[in-house]
């Protein structure tokens, strides 16, 4: 077993992991790296289809995954997807991603149906909130743990017309930060992902109103978009090392530091490109 840089076994080694919408992107790519890793995976999707999907691509390479359908706007399936894990492990689990989400925009503030808000929120924002809320007490009382939650670049890069997105995923940072610090001491740890384009389904499946933002979208994911097992594998090596947050692509570094150095000139330069583009 690999040791991390504090002398321990690596969180991500061997894990009972709990990972929400495994049934594709990120979500699959944590799922078949966490069995990659040694563990036993509980793969959670809206879909089950492509959960069972997911579960079966596990255990054809010599792994062992539980599909689960389970809808994170509920609290309630999320409850019982910690019963169902915790009976299939035996115990809770060691390692929990909240990932589940999805992608809308292309309007701005004002004129973006409310209707999106609510859809946006109550997968990507209340979701997460859901995850934490189940899971943080039950790693907590037993001492251990890691839990992952994926918000993405926009919770600090801010592009117009994507401000449910926006929104949604700087909660998921606000979030993971708070959690973090409430569980300091705890043997729990936080991690927030926060990448730019990856190569996923989830421009294919979002609902993008303005063609402009979704053609920007599109050219994102093929001069920047990064694997999803890549993105997986590094975030699950932070976990290891303790880290809470991952930037894991030069341009959302530069994002990063660019907001914080120089936050009005970054907001209106952002517009103006836009605009210009347009």
């Amino acid at each position: 077993m690999r040791l991390n840089p504090f002398g321990g076994p690596r969180r991500t080694e061997r894990a009972n992991a709990v990972v929400t919408g495994a049934g594709s992107g990120i979500g699959r790519a944590f799922a078949t790296e966490l069995a990659r890793r040694g563990g036993r995976v509980v793969c959670a999707d809206i879909d089950l289809d492509r959960a069972i999907e997911t579960a079966h691509q596990i255990t054809v390479s010599g792994g062992t995954a539980l599909e689960v359908e389970c809808d994170v706007r509920a609290v309630e399936q999320v409850e019982d997807l910690a019963d169902t894990a915790e009976d299939w492990f035996g115990e809770p689990p060691a390692v929990v991603i909240n990932n589940a989400g999805i992608g809308r925009g292309g309007e701005v503030i004002g004129e973006a149906p409310l209707e999106q808000w609510h859809q946006v929120l109550d997968v990507n924002l209340w979701g997460v909130v859901h995850g934490c809320h189940v899971f943080a007490p039950r790693l907590r009382a037993v001492g251990r743990g890691a839990i992952v939650n994926t918000a993405s670049a926009a919770a600090f890069g801010t592009a117009p017309r994507m401000g449910a997105y926006n929104v949604s995923k700087a909660g998921v940072l606000a979030l993971s930060e708070t959690l973090s610090a409430e569980l300091a001491g705890t043997g729990v740890t936080v991690t927030a992902l926060c990448p730019t384009a990856v190569r996923t389904d989830i421009l294919r499946d979002a609902s993008i109103a303005d063609p402009t933002t979704a053609r920007l979208g599109d050219a994102m994911l093929r001069w920047t978009g990064r694997s999803p097992d890549t993105i997986a594998r590094t975030t699950l090596d932070a976990v290891d090392h303790g880290r809470l947050y991952v930037v894991p692509q030069v341009e959302a570094k530069l994002i990063w530091q660019s907001k914080r150095l120089l936050p009005t000139p970054y907001t209106q330069v952002a517009g103006l490109l836009e605009r210009l583009m347009r």
